[in-house]
């Protein structure tokens, strides 16, 4: 049996392949590096994180990129015996334009080191790359119009101008022949993140529609040749619970079809989990996996007769989810990460942390201030559960206010809740909490816990926060001394969330629980972690 979501947390625009009896998903990662998460598994029920590709400077280097913006949907492929990977760095969000920079790199193994990357094309985003059985290989991307007002947050159908196919040439590395506009879109709009596949003599490509919102879709099409026409599918939406507000598993859309060995469907899409009573998806976007049948008519449709995704999906083996422990432990032991872990934008990781100036332990470097697009000291795993405690211990001496690090609930610059050791005029070495309840755009912090509390001026501090839902409560203790104290009020964790702040489409990847430092000073003041610690609540 699959349990949806199968990746949770931040995993949106699953892009899946299959090569024998692997299967792998490659998932967008926005601003956090190093670029796409690829998943692997071998019975479409557990899932293990493999690798992440995109590692180095010339591959990608995001520094700047806004908040949502950078790795926008990939697409993962296999053909002539290697893995292709197609993906977009998107350098702006605001006003009309988009910047979107297309990219191919290829690897002949999930795991080994990826090529460097070659530019294709930038007049969309999220671009697919179909191999046809012919041996001709075909781009496509959706195509953006800037004439209209789609601004951020509020998307405009007619910005989405249709769906562009044109001719790969992998000799020499670049498109040829002419570029056609292959697919206006259905009714419901917002036509983009296309996929083609091939089946019995027709060309399938299906495309998320909606907005990746609550009316988000899959929606399919049809045509006999690969530059059309292209006839929708019978009842046009594949996937989708625009709706039905009442579906567990909601913003049902963008995804990809895959087949078994032996014949049977599925196709994956994103979706979100709301919470009440605001609705807002504080796990982002996930992964789920749909059993879909092929009917008479050559078409595809779900195997539960609807367009709206289960929860719980026969699996094509018999497997059964693995459990997962409750607890997650993580030391800082080896010379690198542990591999939930990310950080942002940078491909110049060494300036913002290392584990070899103090083995055993995290060190992050103090450079720009939390929420920086540029060079931020942030070291973070997904929040993967709607309740958890994140626990860390820390040893940092400020000597200036402008020195800060600790544990932060983190989704971008306008929607952070941290707790943080400090330095304060008159209370010395103290804890303290800065908050950003979704101020957009000017990311006004507050200070919830006031100046703070005051604290040993050295020894090491423990810090936690348990998330319950919509709510936040932080923790603070000197280690080895007392017990746990509460510090500052109950706060909004539902903030961090795809719909907190700016509201839908404003922002849509993740909430994030993990380590911060930051010295606005200029002087680089470290500050090192021993240990950090998740749990399911």
């Amino acid at each position: 049996m699959i349990r949806n979501p199968i990746l949770p947390g931040f995993n949106p625009d699953p892009s899946i392949c299959r090569v024998d009896d692997d299967y792998y998903i490659a998932t967008s990662t926005f601003e956090w590096y190093p670029g796409v998460q690829i998943h692997h598994s071998r019975d479409l029920v557990n899932w293990t994180l493999v690798r992440r590709p995109l590692e180095r400077a010339s591959q990608l280097d995001m520094r700047g990129n806004p908040d949502s913006c950078g790795i926008w949907a990939p697409c993962l492929s296999y053909a002539d015996g290697q893995f292709w990977l197609v993906y977009t760095d998107v350098k702006r969000f605001d006003g009309n334009f988009k910047d979107a920079h297309n990219y191919i790199v290829t690897s002949p193994s999930i795991e080994g080191e990826w090529s460097e990357p070659v530019y294709v094309n930038s007049s969309g985003f999220d671009p697919s790359l179909f191999h046809d059985d012919d041996g001709r290989k075909w781009f496509v991307n959706m195509q953006w119009n800037h004439r209209t007002e789609s601004f951020g947050g509020s998307p405009k159908s007619p910005a989405f101008d249709g769906i562009l196919l044109q001719e790969w040439d992998p000799a020499t590395k670049a498109l040829k022949g002419p570029i056609r506009n292959i697919f206006a879109g259905s009714p419901l709009g917002l036509v983009e993140g296309p996929h083609l596949f091939k089946r019995n003599g027709w060309y399938y490509l299906t495309t998320a529609e909606g907005g990746t919102g609550y009316d988000h879709a899959v929606t399919m099409a049809r045509s006999r040749r690969i530059e059309g026409p292209y006839k929708m599918h019978p009842n046009m939406h594949l996937i989708t619970s625009k709706d039905h507000p009442g579906a567990v598993l909601q913003r049902a859309g963008h995804g990809q079809y895959v087949e078994t060995p032996d014949g049977q469907a599925y196709h994956t899409h994103l979706c979100g989990r709301p919470l009440p009573p605001k609705r807002r998806c504080t796990l982002g976007r996930e992964t789920s996996l749909q059993k879909c049948v092929w009917r008479d008519d050559d078409w595809l449709y779900l195997e539960n007769g609807t367009s709206v995704p289960d929860v719980d999906v026969p699996g094509p083996f018999g497997a059964a989810p693995v459990e997962k422990p409750m607890r997650s432990e993580y030391s800082f032991d080896g010379r690198a990460l542990p591999a939930d872990f990310q950080w942002l934008r940078t491909p110049e990781p060494q300036r913002i942390f290392n584990l070899t100036d103090r083995p055993g332990h995290l060190r992050l470097i103090g450079r720009e201030s939390i929420g920086s697009w540029f060079e931020q000291s942030l070291v973070a795993r997904r929040q993967e559960h709607h309740s958890f405690r994140a626990e860390t211990v820390i040893e940092f001496s400020p000597d200036t206010y402008q020195q800060v690090a600790g544990l932060t609930h983190y989704y971008n610059r306008h929607k952070f809740h941290a707790i943080a050791v400090t330095l304060h005029e008159t209370l010395g070495r103290c804890v303290t909490i800065l908050s950003c309840n979704g101020d957009y755009p000017n990311g006004r912090l507050s200070f919830p816990a006031e100046s703070g509390v005051a604290i040993p001026a050295d020894g090491r501090v423990q810090l936690a926060m348990e998330i319950r839902e919509n709510d936040l409560q932080f923790f603070w203790q000197t280690e080895g001394k007392g017990a746990w104290q509460r510090i500052g009020p109950v706060l909004d964790a539902g903030v961090i969330s795809d719909e907190g702040g700016r509201g839908e489409h404003g922002s849509f990847t993740g909430a994030f629980a993990g380590l911060f430092a930051f010295d606005t000073s200029g002087r680089g003041k470290t500050a090192d972690f021993d240990w950090f610690n998740y749990d399911e609540l």
